[in-house]
């Protein structure tokens, strides 16, 4: 059995979102768009609007007391008490992306 590997490149439907918006500096602003932690922050602002300032809130002071004192504290497992950082920090990065 034979497989053939195309040598030319591969050519999206859509161009990437640095190429849509036109004025300079936006690029950079763009692929800042096209990351994980912004793409979980959009998705935590969009499904849970009533959350967002407590879980920006509760990351902070995760930031302040550490990941191990605020799980401990909270009577929760450090896992818990690192997705809700996490959180917050994807919520926190995105609104300050889109502004």
């Amino acid at each position: 059995m034979v497989c053939a590997v195309s040598t030319e490149p591969e050519h999206d439907a859509d161009p990437p979102i640095a190429e849509a918006i036109g004025e300079p500096g936006d690029a950079f602003v763009a692929s800042l768009m096209d990351t994980d932690l912004y793409s979980m922050g959009a998705f935590f602002c969009d499904q849970h609007p009533d959350l967002v300032d407590e879980v920006v809130e509760r990351s902070a002071e995760i930031e302040r007391s550490g990941l191990s004192a605020y799980a401990t504290e909270g009577e929760m497992d450090v896992e818990e008490a690192f997705g809700m950082l996490l959180t917050g920090l994807s919520v926190r990065y995105y609104k300050a992306v889109a502004g």
